[in-house]
């Protein structure tokens, strides 16, 4: 089993940054691999929801169906996988620090067929493409942001 804990801090607003990574809407805008990510019922996304990701892991197309198990306003969001190549569970927290945000991840993924994939490789990969996404993440809230400023 593969063990992660990322964090980032996010010069925004804990509920612009919460309201941002919460919506599965914007997982393609930050990341990477994903290429779309949608709500499976209309209602407001909340502990039990549905939503389904489709994009690209190691190569692979990958559709994943993941459920939210934990939902606290502005402080935790968790989701784990119901259908997909990877069992996985993943937290995001969020901390107020000054005038800013930060993201505490920690995930914990499992390969369903682990007799095919090197775990090492694995587990250095997703590490890799999460440190990624959250580098993304920061730029697009903090241009966001910019934006904002400059329109008023």
């Amino acid at each position: 089993m593969i063990h992660l804990n990322i964090s980032t801090l996010i010069h925004q607003p804990v509920k612009q940054v919460f309201d941002f990574m919460s919506n599965p809407e914007n997982d393609f805008q930050w990341q990477y691999g994903t290429l779309s990510s949608n709500k499976l019922s209309k209602a407001s996304l909340s502990s039990g929801s549905l939503f389904r990701s489709v994009g690209h892991l190691m190569g692979q197309r990958a559709l994943n169906t993941f459920k939210v198990t934990e939902f606290e306003e502005n402080k935790k969001y968790s989701f784990k996988s119901l259908s997909g190549t990877l069992n996985s569970q993943t937290t995001y927290t969020f901390e107020i620090d000054n005038e800013s945000t930060k993201v505490n991840l920690t995930t914990q993924v499992n390969a369903i067929n682990s007799i095919d994939v090197n775990e090492g490789a694995l587990e250095k990969k997703i590490e890799q493409q999460l440190k990624e996404n959250l580098i993304l993440l920061k730029k697009v809230l903090e241009e966001k942001m910019v934006e904002q400023v400059l329109a008023i």
